[in-house]
């Protein structure tokens, strides 16, 4: 074990921990609004969008997370309509191309967990609403989507975790991320067992903090079971 280059390598894998967190705020960001959205679709008892809501999310969660990244990176390129379009300028680039992937990706996940955590709410505390004379809409944004939320949060814990970890996929397509920067130092100097050691315990210090933050909005939202405690 070469301690000293373990040492020495560590400022400079850190230089692309910024990327790393804009790759992860990013996707999950983004992530979460599409999810909302196919979760909404997943649920709004029209068998035509159903279908296509579960198609995205039968295609995206059951294909690798590499390959769909290959697919945005090298295969959108291939469609002259899409070169000519507007988005070319951001789908040429490698950046907005692991955005994308990871957004899609997450999104399929997180959508399944959502729709799951809504279906879960007790429908008496519905019922409670709508007699109240809440709306259909507001019973929704103040019962049942918080309830849902709350229930969601242990699974969706889980995906952060993933994300944190996929975003290393991102140096297959050229980004200099903390997996990128290990890489390219592991050609320089043929040091795979080091250099791979200190960019995992990176990823492993991203990970305690994601988890800390995942418990700490638990602790937040369930305050009856902190006054029963």
């Amino acid at each position: 074990m070469n301690w000293q280059l373990m040492w020495d390598s560590l400022p400079r894998m850190l230089g692309g921990l910024s990327l790393t967190l804009q790759l992860i705020v990013g996707s999950l960001a983004l992530g979460a609004l599409v999810a909302f959205g196919v979760a909404l679709l997943r649920l709004s008892g029209n068998r035509v969008v159903e279908t296509l809501a579960a198609a995205y999310v039968f295609v995206f969660r059951g294909t690798p997370l590499l390959v769909q990244i290959f697919l945005v990176y090298y295969g959108l390129g291939q469609f002259e309509f899409i070169r000519d379009s507007i988005l070319w300028p951001f789908l040429r680039e490698p950046y907005w191309c692991a955005i994308l992937a990871l957004t899609l990706n997450t999104g399929a996940y997180t959508s399944e967990v959502l729709r799951g955590a809504i279906l879960s709410v007790p429908q008496g505390q519905v019922e409670a609403a709508r007699a109240c004379g809440m709306s259909r809409a507001l019973a929704f944004r103040r019962i049942v989507l918080p309830v849902a939320i709350r229930q969601m949060l242990p699974a969706y814990g889980n995906e952060v975790i993933l994300m944190v970890k996929a975003t290393s996929l991102a140096s297959t397509i050229t980004l200099m991320e903390v997996t990128g920067i290990a890489r390219r130092m592991i050609a320089q100097t043929f040091a795979v067992f080091e250099l791979f050691i200190v960019a995992g315990a990176i990823y492993l210090v991203l990970n305690f903090i994601a988890t800390r933050l995942i418990k700490f909005a638990e602790w937040r939202l369930t305050p009856y079971l902190r006054a029963r405690a």
